[in-house]
């Protein structure tokens, strides 16, 4: 509460990748009451945007292990879960993967990928490239939904 607008979009603007504007929308909701209500508000404002707005955010997210212009936070997520270092064999399927996903479903493949090892992302990549497209936006919000949660429990530690 005590932060001024940059301060605060400094901490929190990249809660949701490259989406600083909800973080914008949060920070005019002050006061919070605690960092549980400035949790629920930043992710109520995420979940009641439209469908548009979602597939906008989705497509902020870079593909996984060949991503090129990763923010901060999605540089230590992925070198968490060592996508930096994949075998030839790996990258090129992951490659493959994400030229394929992207084709079809029109946005990047999300997942959460803290806890997770290369071995169980390309598991899960290679089963939810067969979902149908509702299925896969549902699964793909789920995954950004994670990944801000893991972001904000980050913050507070």
């Amino acid at each position: 509460n005590n932060l001024n607008k940059s301060d605060f979009l400094t901490i929190f603007g990249n809660v949701f990748e490259k989406s600083e504007w909800i973080s914008e929308k949060v920070f005019d909701l002050r006061p919070f009451k605690n960092f549980e209500d400035l949790f629920y508000k930043i992710i109520g404002i995420y979940e009641n945007s439209d469908k548009e707005i979602i597939l906008k955010i989705l497509n902020s997210h870079p593909e996984l292990a060949v991503g090129k212009k990763l923010t901060k936070n999605s540089k230590t997520e992925q070198k968490n879960a060592n996508l930096h270092e994949c075998t030839n064999k790996e990258y090129n399927e992951f490659k493959k993967l994400n030229t394929e996903y992207k084709k079809k479903f029109d946005f990047p493949f999300i997942i959460a990928v803290k806890g997770k090892s290369k071995n169980e992302i390309l598991s899960y990549f290679r089963v939810r490239i067969k979902n149908l497209l509702d299925e896969e936006f549902l699964e793909a919000k789920k995954q950004v939904k994670k990944i801000a949660t893991f972001r904000l429990e980050e913050i507070i530690k």
